[in-house]
């Protein structure tokens, strides 16, 4: 075992530095510099669009849409993981996930853009896409769409489910009947259950289940949250200088790179908010919108959501009470937190922290497989595998998260850190190519914008043949 996770870490250090996060930082700033700052300057427009309908009650609408995307970014890794990065990277972790969260949002402006751009219709009339099809139809390279696929599959069925449901079982930890050789056990199999139980019902189920739970989910979190903060208000002015402090620390950032703040704050900001890794358009693709702009703003607001939001409600309450972090695996993640909410909230800390890492983790896995789904339609000639197939996924999708439940830490991090890395190295240097393509349906947009008009989309207004395209066409007026 020890020689395997030599062999996977190996591999995590070079895609992370220095690949990833070269990569990352300067599509962001292309985009963001192309854009103008979209992601800020349309902040007001985003929220606006995020409560317009669709052209009927039948079609996903952008909300919805906003919320299977949010369900599977907003989840374990607010909790574990930014108290992970904290504790083995240091504070300063905090400021490079709030940076990469500010410019990843342009990237996810992009990306969501494009998925609407090359979306699908099927035979009922609903939409579907993400970036095999964008990869496939703009670039023609099916090849490499498929690649994406295995990558999202390995990644969302794998990777993230094994890691969610290790963070869930670490919350148990802080209990006395916590036994090291049992609790795992017990707590995987349930997770397993109920998540089995889920799926199987299909993909509306899912949206309408995340369009109720993601709300309340995340208001209770951040309510207590605040509350931990605001018990320890006098602290804040010097959380803000330790975070800072810390993160322009170069001396110690570059004596150990790899385990840095920079590096660590990279990481779980990319494993949190997933801004260029090229899940979301997945369920951006869905949406019932009058013009693919709308819902690439939409999809920056869940990016904030996630980490200005969320990972800084987290940072906060944990470095403002003045509980130790401690480098350690046993005690990095969520036993970190419970210490920190039981400083104000007593025995009922650590019994809050893990309800939410239930609804977290829960909600997480059945957005994760959303994703599975839209990625294994592609694989099989862009239709729905069978019935029979899917129940045999969904049941090793499953194990999966029962076995999750008993890996240790750094495997079940390192895995999720290469699959999802392996996404984004395929996702963002297609965007890069094809983001000319998202400028001009931005450009499209503001000028309808400029002039009152609620903006409407045609291919052809930006140059695209239509004959080619299987929506925004003469025949979808």
């Amino acid at each position: 075992m020890d020689a395997i996770m030599k062999f996977f870490d190996s591999i995590d250090e070079v895609m992370y530095y220095p690949i990833l996060i070269i990569v990352l930082a300067a599509a962001g700033l292309f985009f963001t510099f192309r854009t103008r700052g979209v992601q800020i300057r349309l902040f007001g427009t985003a929220c606006k669009l995020i409560v317009e309908k669709p052209s009927s009650k039948q079609k996903v609408s952008s909300f919805q849409a906003l919320m299977v995307s949010t369900a599977s970014r907003v989840g374990t890794g607010n909790i574990v993981g930014v108290s992970t990065a904290i504790c083995l990277g240091g504070p300063g972790a905090c400021f490079w996930m709030w940076l990469m969260c500010i410019i990843g949002a342009s990237s996810a402006f992009i990306e969501s853009t494009l998925a609407q751009i090359f979306k699908q219709k099927d035979n009922d009339g609903n939409y579907f896409g993400g970036p095999a099809y964008y990869i496939e139809k703009a670039l023609k390279l099916p090849v490499v769409a498929a690649v994406f696929c295995i990558f999202l599959i390995a990644t969302y069925a794998f990777g993230f489910n094994l890691l969610c449901s290790y963070n869930l079982q670490s919350t148990f930890q802080a209990y006395d009947f916590y036994d090291t050789q049992w609790t795992p056990v017990i707590v995987g199999a349930v997770l397993a259950v109920a998540v089995g139980f889920c799926v199987m019902g299909g993909g509306k189920r899912i949206v309408r289940l995340t369009e109720k739970v993601v709300p309340v989910m995340g208001i209770a979190y951040v309510l207590v949250s605040l509350i931990i903060i605001f018990a320890h208000a006098s602290n804040i002015p010097d959380t803000f200088a330790v975070i800072f402090e810390d993160a322009f620390n170069f001396r110690a950032i570059f004596g150990g790179l790899t385990g840095s703040c920079l590096v660590y704050g990279i990481k779980r900001g990319l494993y949190s908010n997933e801004a260029g890794v090229g899940s979301a358009p997945n369920a951006s693709a869905s949406a019932d919108v009058t013009h693919p702009v709308k819902q690439g703003l939409v999809q920056t607001i869940s990016v904030y959501i996630d980490t200005m939001l969320l990972c800084t409600a987290t940072a906060l309450m944990c470095i403002s009470s003045g509980v130790a972090r401690l480098a350690d695996d046993n005690y990095a993640g969520a036993p970190y937190v419970q210490k920190v909410v039981s400083t104000v909230l007593g025995d009922f800390g650590p019994v809050f922290i893990t309800v939410a890492m239930v609804l977290f983790a829960f909600t997480t896995l059945i957005g994760n497989l959303y994703y599975v789904d839209n990625a294994l339609a592609y694989l099989n000639h862009k239709k729905t595998p069978s019935k029979v197939f899917m129940r045999i996924f969904y049941s090793f999708c499953v194990l999966i998260i029962f076995l999750g439940a008993l890996v240790p830490m750094d495997f079940a991090w390192t895995m999720a850190d290469i699959t999802m890395g392996g996404m984004t190295l395929i996702n963002i240097p297609c965007c890069l190519i094809l983001s000319g393509i998202a400028i001009k349906a931005l450009r499209d947009f503001e000028s309808q914008k400029k002039r009152r008009l609620n903006p409407t989309f045609r291919a052809r207004n930006i140059g695209l043949d239509e004959s080619k395209m299987s929506c925004w066409t003469e025949s979808d007026d």
